[in-house]
C-alpha cells in the first residue's frame, strides 16, 4: 500500500501545526518546502533541530525536500549558479533528515524547446554528478510552467539523462494544466511515466467555466480520475508516498505567481482548512479501494 503525506506549507508555515495535522490524519510523512516563512535552502541548523524535536514524539517522518531548484531562467547565468548552491543546501537539508529525495525542475518554459533540447538536457550534467556523488535522487516533476510540462517530455528527459539518480515525480493535475500539450492524466500519462516514478503528488484540477482557465480544485471534485489512479497505485504495487499538494483554497484564489513559486505565509493562507477537506476526501476514496 502506498503511504500518504503532505507538503507542509500547504497547511501552515508553523511546523508544529503541520505535524499536528499529520498526526490527526495518521499521515506517514511530510515533504518540506517552506517552513516558518523560510525556503528549504534557508533553513538553519537551529531550525532543523527544532523541526526534529517537534517530530520526535510522533511516527511522522520527513520524506523529501520540495526544492525550487532550476525554477529560473535558462539564459540567466547568475541565476543558474545561484540555483546550484540552492541544490547543495537542499541536499544538506535532506541528509539532516536522512532522506535522499529532492524535487527539481528544468527552467521556466521557453518557446523553442525542441531547438534547445540538447542544451536543456546538458544543463543537468553538473546536477546529476552532484546527486550521484551525494547519493541523492533528483525527482523531476512534470510541471506545466517549466520545460518538462508533460509526462511525455519528462519521460524523454529522464530517458536521455539515463542516471539512477534521476527519477519522476508524477502529478496528474499538472498534466491537466498543460492543456493541449498534455495527455489524459490517468491512465495515459500515468502509464507513460510510471516506469520512472519514485514519488507522486495529490491535487485536482478543473476548468473555470467563466475564464476557461484550468484551476486547482478540491481533491475528488475535478477532472482527475483519482479513484482510478489510487486503485492503479494498489494494482501496480506502488509502495512510495503520495503527498498532498493542495493548491486549492476554499475562500480565496492564489495568484498565479505564487502558485508557480509557492512558499511563505501568503501561499499558506487558508491552507489548513483546504488540506483537511482534501485529506478527508482522499481517505474516503481510499476506503473504496479493492
Amino acid at each position: 500500500m502506498f503511504k500518504v503525506g503532505i507538503i507542509g506549507d500547504e497547511a501552515s508555515q508553523d511546523f508544529q501545526i503541520v505535524v499536528d495535522l499529520a498526526v490527526e490524519f495518521n499521515l506517514d510523512s511530510i515533504e518540506i518546502r517552506s517552513v516558518w516563512d523560510k525556503a528549504p535552502q534557508e533553513l538553519t541548523d537551529q531550525d532543523i533541530v527544532k523541526m526534529k524535536q517537534i517530530l520526535d514524539s510522533t511516527d511522522v517522518r520527513v520524506i523529501g525536500v520540495a526544492s525550487p531548484f532550476y525554477k529560473c531562467d535558462i539564459d540567466n547565468a547568475k541565476e543558474r549558479k545561484e540555483h546550484l548552491n540552492i541544490l547543495k543546501r537542499c541536499i544538506k537539508l535532506a541528509k539532516a533528515f536522512d532522506v535522499n529525495l529532492i524535487r527539481t525542475f528544468v527552467f521556466w518554459k521557453i518557446d523553442n524547446i525542441e531547438e534547445r533540447w540538447n542544451e536543456i538536457v546538458e544543463s543537468y550534467d553538473e546536477p546529476v554528478q552532484i546527486a550521484e556523488n551525494e547519493g541523492i535522487i533528483l525527482g523531476m516533476e512534470n510541471e506545466y510552467s517549466t520545460n518538462l510540462a508533460t509526462a511525455k517530455l519528462t519521460e524523454r528527459f529522464i530517458g536521455e539523462i539515463n542516471s539512477p539518480s534521476v527519477k519522476a515525480i508524477w502529478d496528474p493535475a499538472n498534466e491537466a494544466h498543460a492543456d493541449q500539450d498534455g495527455e489524459m492524466p490517468f491512465p495515459d500519462a500515468y502509464n507513460r511515466l510510471k516506469p520512472f516514478m519514485i514519488h507522486a503528488h495529490l491535487k485536482d484540477a478543473a476548468r473555470d467555466p467563466k475564464t476557461g482557465e484550468m484551476d486547482s480544485v478540491e481533491v475528488g471534485t475535478g477532472i482527475i480520475d483519482w479513484q482510478g489512479q489510487l486503485q492503479a497505485f494498489i494494482d501496480d504495487g506502488y509502495q512510495g508516498h503520495l503527498t498532498l499538494e493542495t493548491h486549492w483554497r476554499p475562500t480565496l484564489k492564489l495568484d498565479e505567481d505564487i502558485v508557480h513559486q509557492p512558499g511563505g505565509s501568503a501561499f499558506s493562507e487558508a491552507g489548513e482548512e483546504a488540506s483537511r477537506i482534501c485529506l478527508q476526501n482522499l481517505f474516503k476514496m481510499i476506503d473504496k479501494l479493492e
